[in-house]
């Protein structure tokens, strides 16, 4: 089989429209808007206050994309910011926008309870991993 962009779309169900580029100030207000997901059938399943792994069981397309942190043409910039002693993974690192993986992050929300989410794709040498992680404001720097 020969792959394509269009495959590739469809199998990891990436949304190929461009979203909104985000500033800082922008994802701020977004994240301050986020309601408590208290009982919300579609995505209460994710807990995420650190990067995980989409579980395989969740339904992505009960979240829509609302904006994005990547800026179109910017040079590539794989630095992470993790300031006393955090790391990717850590529920307390900060959501530093110019950084990796947020400069590759797409702002999603979910379509019945308003939750926000942070996701981006992992393109690993053998694999793909679609990561996901709720957009906290107290966070963001």
């Amino acid at each position: 089989m020969i792959y394509t962009n269009a495959n590739i779309a469809h199998a990891y169900q990436i949304d190929t429209e461009m979203p909104k580029e985000l500033n800082r100030s922008e994802l701020l207000e977004i994240a301050n808007s986020t309601p408590s997901k208290a009982n919300c059938s579609k995505c209460e399943s994710l807990s995420c206050v650190g990067w995980e792994t989409v579980p395989g069981s969740f339904d992505l397309n009960c979240l829509k994309p609302i904006g994005t942190l990547r800026i179109e043409g910017a040079p590539e910039f794989w630095e992470e910011d993790h300031p006393e002693g955090t790391n990717l993974w850590s529920e307390n690192a900060p959501i530093s926008i110019q950084f990796h993986p947020y400069n590759r992050s797409d702002v999603y929300e979910c379509k019945e309870c308003g939750s926000k989410y942070l996701r981006y794709t992992e393109y690993g040498g053998y694999y793909v991993d679609e990561r996901i992680r709720a957009l906290d404001p107290k966070l963001i720097s």
